[in-house]
């Protein structure tokens, strides 16, 4: 069995996310190849200094600008807004693999009553009318309805009638996101806008335990090195213990992973065999990795599983949106910092767009991290490239550097 260190499992994953040495991500071109990598990216509406997916894409593509990540979803359509972790954004060429989760939201739908006749008309009305929002579709009323695209919630309570009937079609898969105008989204017919031999192609899938194979094989993926534990980043999975083993094991057996153990932590660690060569690269030692400073998203795939990243990079991280303000420790939207081979702190930003201004609410150093002014300067080259990502013209700092 494969034993490598912390630092060497720290190493190999930066590497593989492309958050260390040279950028291997870059533009409009960067920014699909690394959500393809990745398999997902999470979306989230929330945007303090810019949303969660531009976010994940600005820290380690070259020239990023968030109207790449629109020109991918809604011109070029190579991307897609569906779920997956949560609700995600990942390629169109992958659309046949989740033939099921759509054939289990019809039938689903197929179980409220009245559901199909709204249907029908919403789809009649797309039809001659183009892209809808559900404020625009003219189906008054409610309806008892819950989508299967987020199994928690209350079934008693009835939704808008247009809004429910846009979500199922959307989750049926007989609908995209045409364009979204800050959070409100608006829906056309997927014949519209993808090929139809992704819309026509069968499953690549023979049954649901290849489905989830080859989700945990994304899922590795994105991550770089998981471990046997029940993880957040398998969230959306249908993962209990025992068939994360039985799927780790075949995956193994199959040689579409490999093994490995970390000194000083128990579970035993996977990534893909594609990536073998990294691995020995690492082992052998002796890359000379540029150093680059980089602010994190939240729910970016690097920090899915915050209990791993502490275990392997000796880092807390919360994401403290949801937490009350006087209970906060560091801030609202507070985002992790890289540097070179170790996370170096956490900043909390806020973008006023009105004004033009950055502003940084907030700055803390690790304990250990020697302030030096080759740190300082990286941190403002680093936020000079953040303000021009959230279309701003200068900064205003609120604490010291």
């Amino acid at each position: 069995m494969l034993t490598i260190t912390k630092k060497q499992a720290a190493q190999f994953i930066l590497l593989r996310q492309g958050l260390i040495g040279d950028y291997r991500f870059n533009k409009k071109e960067g920014a699909y190849e690394y959500v393809c990598q990745a398999g997902c990216i999470q979306y989230d509406p929330v945007d303090v200094c810019g949303k969660n997916a531009q976010l994940t894409l600005q820290s380690r593509v070259k020239g990023f600008k968030k109207s790449m990540l629109d020109e991918l979803l809604y011109k070029d359509r190579l991307l897609v807004d569906y779920a997956d972790k949560e609700l995600s954004i990942w390629p169109v060429k992958d659309w046949p693999y989740f033939s099921s989760y759509r054939d289990r939201s019809r039938q689903l739908g197929e179980t409220f009553k009245g559901l199909d006749k709204l249907k029908d008309e919403a789809v009649g009305y797309i039809e001659k009318n183009g892209p809808v929002s559900s404020d625009m579709l003219p189906i008054k009323g409610e309806i008892f309805w819950h989508s299967s695209m987020h199994w928690s919630g209350n079934w008693q309570k009835p939704s808008p009638a247009a809004r429910s009937v846009l979500e199922q079609l959307y989750t049926d898969g007989d609908l995209v996101i045409h364009h979204k105008k800050g959070s409100r989204k608006y829906y056309d017919l997927s014949v519209r806008h993808l090929p139809k031999e992704i819309l026509d192609a069968k499953n690549p899938c023979k049954d649901e335990e290849s489905f989830i194979s080859w989700r945990v094989l994304r899922r590795i993926g994105a991550v770089g090195l998981l471990w046997d534990k029940n993880s957040p980043a398998f969230l959306g999975i249908d993962l209990k213990a025992d068939m994360r083993k039985k799927i780790l094991g075949k995956l193994t057996k199959e040689g579409r992973i490999c093994p490995v153990t970390v000194e000083g932590v128990k579970p035993l660690f996977y990534y893909l065999t594609e990536d073998d060569g990294l691995m020995k690269d690492v082992i052998k030692g002796g890359l000379k990795l540029k150093p680059r400073m980089s602010f994190i998203a939240p729910l970016d795939p690097l920090m899915w599983d915050k209990s791993l990243i502490l275990a392997l990079f000796d880092y807390s991280y919360a994401w403290e949106i949801y937490t009350p303000a006087a209970k906060r420790k560091y801030g609202y939207y507070t985002l992790p910092i890289i540097y070179g081979e170790r996370f170096v702190g956490r900043i909390d930003t806020v973008a006023d767009r009105k004004e033009g201004v950055l502003i940084v609410k907030g700055l803390w150093w690790g304990k250990d991290i020697r302030q030096t002014k080759r740190l300082k300067d990286e941190l403002n080259k680093t936020l000079k490239r953040f303000m021009i990502f959230n279309d701003c013209k200068s900064i205003k700092m609120l604490t010291d550097i």
